[in-house]
């Protein structure tokens, strides 16, 4: 642990101190020398060392100040070594693609108050990223690899699953942190799908209809999309309205999508 920092609860730090842990993680990554790495909150440099003495250009996002300097000394040999002070919420990351337009790998120990809406933020990137890895807390990755009929199913699976391949990689036991957090986390792969298998029309009219079915999730479809199904009176729908939204495919909403 970097002498004199302690864990900030407003960053919602916990820092992975765990070698073995951290070894598995570098290696589910499979660092390149010529990749184009981006870390999220490096934090103390766990994960970090391992990265540059693979890909010496890297560049990571740091939101807490007081480690920037810290960092800065620790990997002061690599000269290609960039930290971006700033919040990954707001960060722009199509400035990191460079002349040669090479996609970014993102890696990550994403704080549990933001990893969900972080994740979104990065969907609207997708485009130029290779592939994702995060750990978030386990809850999280369950939601985000979950099928329909599975509890943890909706609307960020549907979602994330509509822009990438998601893989559960391996579970992380809180005694791999400290501070140790209260739950358990996990290791989660995303990877962009070069060609959708299913497109929307209007991936923002995809949105709203997951967002809606879900906020009722109790409820048919009938019943949650009422001020929505109206639009399509009269057409055949082909999909079985007396369902719930946790047991419809996204190949399914896709469809419902494109006929509104």
């Amino acid at each position: 642990m970097v002498s004199g920092h302690r864990a900030r609860k407003r960053f919602g730090q916990n820092f992975l101190v765990d070698e073995g842990i951290i070894n598995a993680i570098v290696r589910s990554i499979g660092p390149r020398e010529s990749d184009n790495i981006v870390e999220i909150g490096p934090g103390q440099g766990a994960i970090t060392g391992q990265l540059l003495d693979a890909c010496p250009k890297l560049n990571v996002i740091e939101l807490d100040r007081d480690l920037v300097p810290v960092l800065l000394a620790q990997f002061a040999k690599f000269r290609e070594f960039k930290i971006h002070q700033t919040d990954a919420l707001k960060f722009d990351f199509t400035q990191l693609c460079g002349t040669d337009d090479k996609p970014l790998r993102i890696v990550g120990n994403l704080p549990y108050n933001i990893s969900t809406p972080l994740i979104f933020h990065l969907l609207s990137h997708q485009h130029i990223i290779e592939d994702m890895h995060f750990m978030l807390q386990k809850e999280v990755v369950e939601r985000l690899v979950a099928g329909p009929g599975q509890k943890n199913y909706g609307r960020l699976s549907i979602m994330v699953q509509y822009y990438c391949q998601a893989e559960n990689l391996f579970d992380v036991p809180p005694d791999s942190f400290r501070p140790a957090p209260k739950v358990d986390s996990a290791i989660v792969r995303l990877t962009p799908h070069k060609t959708l298998p299913f497109v929307a029309k209007d991936s923002k009219k995809l949105e709203v209809l997951v967002r809606t079915a879900f906020q009722q999730r109790r409820k048919t479809l009938r019943n949650s999309l009422k001020n929505i199904l109206p639009q399509l009176e009269g057409q055949e729908i082909g999909i079985d309205l007396t369902k719930r939204a946790e047991n419809i495919s996204l190949e399914e909403y896709v469809t419902l999508s494109n006929q509104l």
